[in-house]
């Protein structure tokens, strides 16, 4: 799952981003408005993580322009301004949940989870296919009984593989999916990442087989009719 930091306080954003890469999410980090909006525009995120106090606009109107072209991104705002009145502003403008600085990480994990597994957002809480089941909020993998360890990178490739189990997933939206503005990776990363993920999983035991379209991209091919994706 990849999620959007617009951030100005280069420290704390540098914090939010370690934490949220431990949680299994890639981190894109702006530090101002224009930015922002123009990642935004560039790149499909799952989230958006918005300060209100940014350097060249008011948090509160990149809020109501992002409502107006992406009605359906979960939105949590990040501010100082403890007021109830701007609270509620930040509600009413469109945010779907509210953390006063300062804040713990897990909270900050814990609501952006909460609001991506809401009804038609992105992040349902266990995907099960045949005997492979992905908890997306403890981040664990198991093939029956038996836990799978996968790097962050793994794991993120095998979930997009999961949601979209029985369509071809593009290399490229693995590494949109993948790796952050940041973050070096060369041409075969993702072929790496998939060889690894492929060999786990046939260690494992597990019915469902990652198959390779050759300059296309990678289906995850299930038992049929084995999947589900069910909150609990």
């Amino acid at each position: 799952m990849r999620v959007l930091l617009i951030e100005d306080n280069v420290r704390l954003a540098g914090f939010v981003a370690k934490a949220l890469g431990a949680a299994g999410f890639t981190t894109d980090h702006c530090d101002c408005a224009g930015d922002g909006e123009a990642a935004l525009d560039t790149v499909s995120y799952e989230a958006l993580v918005l300060d209100l106090g940014l350097p060249d606009d008011d948090g509160m109107n990149v809020l109501r322009r992002v409502r107006m072209q992406r009605p359906e991104l979960p939105v949590l705002i990040l501010t100082a301004r403890d007021g109830v009145e701007d609270r509620v502003g930040g509600l009413n403008a469109g945010a779907d949940d509210y953390l006063l600085k300062p804040f713990a990480m897990e909270e900050l994990i814990a609501r952006l989870n909460a609001l991506m597994r809401r009804p038609g957002s992105a992040l349902g809480r266990r995907l099960m296919i045949g005997n492979l089941t992905f908890d997306s909020v403890g981040r664990e993998v198991t093939v029956a009984e038996t836990v799978l360890r996968l790097t962050r990178r793994e794991m993120s490739v095998l979930e997009l593989l999961m949601r979209r189990a029985g369509r071809v997933v593009p290399k490229d939206a693995l590494a949109e999916s993948v790796y952050g503005f940041d973050e070096n990776f060369g041409a075969n990363s993702i072929e790496v990442a998939v060889h690894r993920l492929r060999k786990h999983l046939e260690e494992s035991g597990a019915d469902s087989k990652i198959q390779t379209l050759r300059g296309i991209g990678y289906l995850l091919v299930e038992p049929p009719n084995e999947i589900n994706e069910a909150a609990s």
